[in-house]
């Protein structure tokens, strides 16, 4: 399943406080969360990466990026409660 199909399953209130942060200090620019995103929302800048402003309406909200930052740079909270992914098949 691909990226488009998998968004078709779910609906999204897109939340209104960002739920994503990142520390561009602490990252190195490693590009693990760009391999990881299955959205493909992150990008490198350089030595740092970045997340688009249009990131809450595109992120599943798996909180992968943040698993795999080893130097700690990505902070992820779920988004409040009402808002974010909805699974509609699953």
């Amino acid at each position: 399943m691909n990226a488009k199909e998998l968004a078709r399953l779910i609906h999204k209130t897109v939340p209104e406080t960002d739920f994503i942060s990142l520390d561009a200090d602490r990252c190195t620019g490693c590009g693990e969360c760009v391999v990881v995103c299955p959205v493909f929302i992150w990008e490198l800048e350089g030595h740092t990466a970045s997340l688009p402003a249009d990131y809450r309406e595109r992120c599943l909200e798996c909180g992968a990026c943040w698993q795999v930052c080893e130097r700690g740079a990505i902070c992820f909270d779920y988004p409040e409660s009402g808002t974010g992914i909805t699974v509609l098949y699953g």
